[in-house]
């Protein structure tokens, strides 16, 4: 019998049919998974837009709190450095009162002010004494 003629003899007669069909089949399951890769980056690239769309907002919504909040604590700083300002100067105002009704008292009463002066360095002479016995003790 000849093989042309019968094609269960003919091997490339009979396995045409099956390979075209297997190439076929392959196709498409290649083309259902480009279509499957293109959905889920499409699905992918929607979430992102959605994610950064997000952020910006958040980030517009901060903004304006952010700079209501830099803008308060600058003011809280400039408060706080004129009231050391303010109270400086006070202290140094009262210093000078006290300097100066000092000298005042010391021309007005130049005895007083030594015998005060003397008292006073005799009783802190009694207390480092008591202070430095004490200690020799321990």
């Amino acid at each position: 019998m000849n093989p042309s003629i019968n094609p269960s003899l003919n091997p490339s007669l009979n396995t045409k049919p099956l390979a075209d069909g297997a190439s076929n089949l392959a196709d498409n399951a290649a083309d259902s998974a480009n279509s499957a890769i293109r959905s889920t980056q499409n699905v992918a690239n929607a979430a992102f837009d959605r994610l950064s769309d997000k952020v910006d907002s958040v980030r517009d919504q901060a903004a304006p709190l952010i700079n209501r909040l830099t803008s308060q604590a600058e003011i809280a700083a400039r408060r706080g450095v004129e009231a050391v300002r303010d109270t400086s100067a006070q202290l140094r105002d009262k210093a000078q009162l006290a300097s100066d009704s000092t000298v005042n008292y010391i021309k007005d009463e130049p005895v007083k002010a030594m015998l005060i002066a003397a008292a006073t360095g005799a009783a802190l002479m009694a207390l480092i004494n008591l202070i430095g016995r004490s200690r020799s003790h321990d």
